[in-house]
């Protein structure tokens, strides 16, 4: 019974969907990466492939992807846009950004699993702002400060750069979660914790 129980919990569709994600962060690197107003740290579209992970996976899963990436990223593949891997990148200015990822997908995907069986695109968005900007620059932005030895004002303000573009990143993941969950409701995450708890499939 106990090892039934265990199998309800961590489904292998549920590793597969993990997979994919990671797959889909690390895609989301080949356009590249560039630099704004002098900023060391790289925008890139990285940041809303976690955001996507938060909103349809929720928040284990979505930590789990982003976790699977960073290791394979600190083993050194070439999964960070602009083909970085290594353990050097968590050394470098935007390694707190990196590392951000982890609770910013996990809140991301925390706050969409409260919103309920249909959340709608208002929750998506803020659910993507507060995991996928709020969460990432609380832990990014320090660590920038720390590495290059910056002042916290000074980080903070290069920071403001990435922002127009992070907030549009929100918007375009609210948009396409959405699409999604109507079209496949098991990318809810909170229909597929119930489906778990009952024993579906």
């Amino acid at each position: 019974m106990k090892d039934e129980g265990k199998q309800r919990r961590f489904p292998t569709g549920d590793l597969a969907r993990v997979a994919v994600f990671a797959a889909l962060i690390a895609a989301l690197g080949l356009p590249g990466a560039f630099n704004v107003f002098g900023n060391t740290v790289p925008i890139t579209l990285q940041t809303a492939g976690v955001m996507l992970a938060g909103a349809i996976l929720g928040s284990w899963r979505a930590a789990l992807a982003v976790a699977v990436l960073l290791v394979l990223v600190a083993a050194g593949l070439p999964l960070l846009a602009g083909g970085r891997g290594g353990l050097g990148v968590f050394t470098a200015p935007s390694a707190g950004f990196l590392l951000g990822w982890l609770p910013g997908a996990a809140v991301t995907g925390w706050l969409v699993e409260r919103a309920g069986r249909r959340p709608g695109l208002v929750q998506l968005f803020v659910a993507s702002l507060v995991g996928g900007v709020g969460v990432v620059y609380l832990v990014g932005v320090p660590a920038q400060a720390m590495i290059t030895g910056a002042s916290l004002g000074t980080a903070a303000l290069l920071t403001l750069g990435f922002l127009p573009g992070d907030v549009i990143k929100a918007v375009v993941t609210a948009y396409v979660a959405r699409g999604v969950q109507v079209s496949y409701p098991d990318a809810v995450p909170a229909v597929h914790r119930e489906r778990l708890r009952t024993g579906e499939r």
